[in-house]
């Protein structure tokens, strides 16, 4: 199931501007739009394994957060290196 999580995760992100984030509700719809909510728990363990791994960053009220120690609402967004490559011509 990471394999679809993770890609949509990564095709909504290309779609935003540099720096933008996307919120987990956004990446269970776009693999799921029917049972969604099903999903939520599955994109959060599949976000955490990529922020452990550096390619994604979890952030709180615009801050990066600890991907193993961070409660009630969240984002993803790129890392600022990753973030910049993807930005440049």
């Amino acid at each position: 199931m990471s394999a679809p999580i993770e890609a949509a995760i990564f095709e909504l992100l290309a779609g935003q501007p540099g720096g933008k984030s996307i919120s987990p509700e956004q990446v269970a719809r776009a693999v799921e739009p029917e049972s969604w909510r099903r999903l939520l728990s599955h994109v959060r363990g599949t976000a955490v394994g990529l922020a452990r791994e550096g390619r994604l960053v979890i952030t709180r009220h615009g801050k990066p957060a600890d991907p193993d120690d961070f409660k009630g609402v969240w984002r993803m967004k790129l890392p600022e290196a990753r973030a910049l490559e993807e930005a440049s011509p």
